[in-house]
């Protein structure tokens, strides 16, 4: 579409990232919480947390269901696991919010959704934004999003510092439309979310568009193919989550984020094959990406 600016190396260059000091420690690179998960589901938050990490995050907290916890601490070693209240079917219970609001205070960025189970994961999420202080940066993806136009009160009161990650399916639920019609112009989907919500919007399709509250948009045509596997999304948003960590803005973080995911894609590409590569090996080229324009500081 003519007139909305292409993310491209260029663009990026224009837009750099916070870079760390020489002796900056990991504390000062931020620390991001992941939230979500299930026992159908538990890689999700795995992929998810990787993801921030490689995008530079420098401490990484994972909250997932008690059953899952374990294993998740020796899948993910860097990371803080946090096992919580579980529901009979293996989600995450509306009981552990008081622990992750806790867990909230400790992060300045909270990613919430990858894996989450639709088992009471509305009333979590509305329960979680309505006791989540306003200083962390805040992500959602997949399980977190369906409900958030029933209060867009509880994000818009954040000041703009909330991403969501969103494909054609679960933007035709959030506005309550039709997916046929998220399709047809997904970027018009996005601006109307953008502006109900008052958050950044990555509106995630064969082209990728980054909105804002006031209708800006730069679109990211560089994605590939391959991308569309099991996983990429929840790659994609714990690269977000780990660049807003760094300082990043929402705009910022969301523009990077998306084509350092969509160039891994190319590279898997070529020394992969088209198809076939998964959205874990996404992520370990992440950081000669970030290298290669300037992001990792260097």
């Amino acid at each position: 579409m003519s007139g909305v600016p292409e993310i491209d190396p260029g663009l990026l260059r224009r837009m750099p990232l916070p870079l760390p000091e020489s002796d900056d420690d990991k504390s000062s690179r931020g620390t991001v919480l992941v939230a979500g998960g299930c026992l159908e589901l538990p890689g999700a938050v795995l992929l998810a947390g990787i993801g921030a990490l490689r995008a530079g995050a420098g401490k990484l907290q994972l909250a997932t269901c008690r059953t899952v916890a374990p294993h998740l601490g020796l899948a993910v070693p860097e990371a803080l696991v946090i096992g919580l209240e579980e529901t009979p079917g293996g989600c995450i219970a509306v009981g552990a919010v008081e622990r992750l609001l806790r867990a909230s205070e400790r992060a300045s960025t909270v990613l919430l959704g990858p894996g989450l189970g639709a088992d009471g994961a509305g009333e979590l999420v509305r329960a979680l934004l309505e006791g989540m202080s306003d200083r962390p940066a805040l992500v959602l993806d997949a399980g977190a999003l369906e409900k958030l136009a029933d209060q867009p009160e509880l994000l818009r009161r954040r000041g703009g510092r909330v991403v969501i990650t969103p494909h054609a399916g679960e933007m035709a639920t959030l506005l309550g439309i039709a997916k046929e019609e998220v399709s047809a112009d997904p970027l018009a989907a996005g601006r109307r979310a953008a502006a109900l919500l008052g958050a950044t919007v990555a509106m995630k399709g064969g082209e990728t568009w980054v909105v804002e509250p006031d209708g800006s948009a730069l679109r990211c045509s560089h994605g590939h193919v391959g991308l569309a596997t099991s996983g990429s999304g929840d790659t994609l948003a714990g690269i977000v989550a780990g660049l807003l960590a760094r300082g990043a803005s929402p705009q910022q973080a969301t523009a990077w984020g998306v084509f350092l995911h969509a160039e891994a894609g190319h590279r898997l590409a070529r020394s992969r094959g088209p198809l076939g590569f998964l959205a874990r090996e996404l992520l370990a080229e992440v950081p000669s990406i970030l290298a290669d324009l300037g992001g990792d500081g260097d």
